[in-house]
C-alpha cells in the first residue's frame, strides 16, 4: 500500500502545479485557477458523506480502487485534448468535476484502512507517516513535473500522471481486503447510515471540535498554494521553476512537520501543541507572502508548512482515537471536508489576490486565521480539555476489547 500511495500522492501533488499552469495558460486570471478548484470541491462536499457511508459498508479497497480508476481515466481525455490541439478550459472544469466525484471514494476508504491498520495506541505515528509520504510527494512532485515542463512540454507532465495514477491502481489491488465492524441486525439504508454518523459526531463533542478546528485553516489560508502561479510572477517574476521551487519547499517543510511528530511520539500534550503550531503557522505564512526576495521568502514557507503539517497530523490522529471502529468512514468522510473547503476559499482568495495583490490577499488571510484559532480556543471549553478525553479513550480502548461503542448505543435510539 506504501508504494500505491506514493505514487498516487505524488502524481495528485504534481497535478496542482500542473494543473495551475495549464488553466493560467488558457485563461491568464486568478480566477480561473477558482473556478477549477469551485467544480472541484462542490462535489467532493455533496458526495463525502455518502462516500464515507458507503466506506463503512463495502469492502475498503475496491473502493479505492474504482476512485483511482475514474482519476485515471480522466487523465487520459485531458491528455488527449492536448495531443489533438483541441483543449479548452471547459474541458479543465469537466474533468475537475469528476475527479471531485472520485475523491469522495478514495480519501475516507483510505484513511479507514490505515487507521484499522495502525490502532489507537500507534495512531499518532501512523498519521504522521503517513503524512510523510504525502509530503514528501509533494516536493518530488512538483519539482519534476516542472522540470519535465520546463524542459519538454505539459504533455510529457500528463504522461507521467497517468503512469503514476496507473501504477496507484496496480498497487492496490496488491493490498488486503478491509472491512468494518460486522453489522448486526437489519441493514439500514445509506440515508439512515449517514444521519448516524452526523448523529455520532453531534454527540461526540470533543469529536465534533477537533473535526472543525482542522477545517480552520484548510478553509482560510492554505489556499494560499492554488495562487502560488500569481504570487511568483508578481512578487518575484519568477516562472514554473519558482513554482515548483515554492511548492516544493512546501512539501520539505511538510516532511519536517511529519518527523517532528514521529519523534515527539504519542505524548498526551495535544491541545497547546495543535494550537501553537497553527498559529505559527498563520504568522509565518504571512511573512512569507510579504518577503521582497525570493530566496528568502523560502524560510518562512518552509517553517509555515512545518508548523501546519505537525499540527494536522496531530488533530488527525485525534480524530481517529476518539471515533469508533464501525463509523470510521462516515467520520474519515467528514475529514474530507477540509479538501473540499479549500477549493471554496480559493475563490474568495482569488478574487481579493486579482484586487489587491496576491501577497496582500495571503497576508490578510493570515491574520483572518490566527484571530479564528485564538477564538475558538477560548469560546470552546470541550476543546480546551481535549487532552483529559483523549487520554480517557485511549485508556478505556485498552480495558474494554472489544466492548459496546457510542454508535451502537446512537444506533438504537430515536432521532431527536
Amino acid at each position: 500500500m506504501l508504494a500505491g500511495n506514493t505514487a498516487f500522492f505524488f502524481a495528485m501533488n504534481g497535478q496542482i502545479l500542473t494543473r495551475s499552469i495549464l488553466a493560467w495558460d488558457l485563461v491568464g486570471e486568478a480566477t480561473a485557477l477558482a473556478y477549477i478548484n469551485l467544480v472541484v470541491a462542490i462535489p467532493m462536499l455533496l458526495g463525502s458523506l455518502l462516500g464515507g457511508a458507503i466506506t463503512d459498508r463495502v469492502e475498503r479497497r475496491q473502493l479505492v480502487i474504482l476512485g483511482q480508476s475514474l482519476i485515471v481515466l480522466n487523465e487520459i481525455t485531458i491528455l488527449t485534448l492536448l495531443l489533438l490541439g483541441k483543449l479548452a478550459f471547459w474541458h479543465m472544469l469537466c474533468t475537475a468535476f469528476i475527479t471531485g466525484c472520485a475523491f469522495p471514494l478514495i480519501m475516507p476508504a483510505r484513511m479507514a484502512i490505515t487507521a484499522s491498520v495502525a490502532g489507537a495506541s500507534r495512531m499518532q505515528r501512523a498519521m504522521a507517516y503517513t503524512g510523510g509520504v504525502v509530503n514528501v510527494s509533494r516536493i518530488a512532485g512538483p519539482a519534476v513535473m516542472g522540470l519535465i515542463i520546463a524542459q519538454f512540454s505539459i504533455i510529457g507532465a500528463y504522461v507521467l500522471s497517468v503512469a503514476l495514477y496507473s501504477i496507484a491502481v496496480a498497487c492496490m489491488l496488491g493490498v488486503k481486503p478491509s472491512f468494518s465492524s460486522p453489522q448486526t441486525g437489519e441493514r439500514k439504508s445509506l440515508m439512515s447510515d449517514i444521519g448516524l454518523g452526523l448523529r455520532y459526531v453531534n454527540r461526540n463533542r470533543p469529536l465534533m471540535m477537533c473535526i472543525l478546528f482542522s477545517l480552520l485553516p484548510m478553509l482560510v489560508a492554505m489556499p494560499f498554494q492554488n495562487i502560488l502561479v500569481m504570487l511568483a510572477e508578481q512578487a518575484w517574476q519568477q516562472g514554473e521553476q519558482g513554482v515548483g521551487l515554492l511548492i516544493s519547499t512546501g512539501g520539505v517543510g511538510g516532511v519536517v512537520g511529519a518527523l517532528w511528530i514521529i519523534r515527539r511520539g504519542d505524548t498526551p500534550h495535544r491541545l497547546v501543541f495543535m494550537v501553537t503550531a497553527t498559529l505559527g503557522f498563520a504568522v509565518l505564512l504571512g511573512a512569507f507572502a510579504q518577503t521582497s526576495y525570493f530566496l528568502l521568502a523560502l524560510l518562512p514557507l518552509l517553517l509555515a508548512n512545518t508548523f501546519i503539517s505537525a499540527a494536522q497530523t496531530v488533530n488527525s490522529a485525534a480524530v481517529q482515537i476518539l471515533t469508533d471502529e464501525n463509523v470510521r468512514g462516515r467520520v474519515s468522510s467528514l475529514m474530507m471536508a477540509s479538501f473540499g473547503l479549500m477549493p471554496l476559499g480559493v475563490f474568495p482568495m482569488a478574487i481579493a489576490a486579482d484586487h489587491f495583490g496576491a501577497a496582500n490577499a495571503i497576508t490578510g488571510a493570515c491574520a483572518m486565521l490566527f484571530v479564528a484559532v485564538a477564538l475558538f480556543y477560548l469560546l470552546s471549553p470541550t476543546f480546551r480539555s481535549l487532552d483529559a478525553t483523549v487520554s480517557q479513550r485511549l485508556e478505556s480502548d485498552a480495558a474494554t476489547k472489544p466492548g459496546r461503542s457510542l454508535a451502537d448505543d446512537i444506533a438504537v435510539a430515536p432521532i431527536q
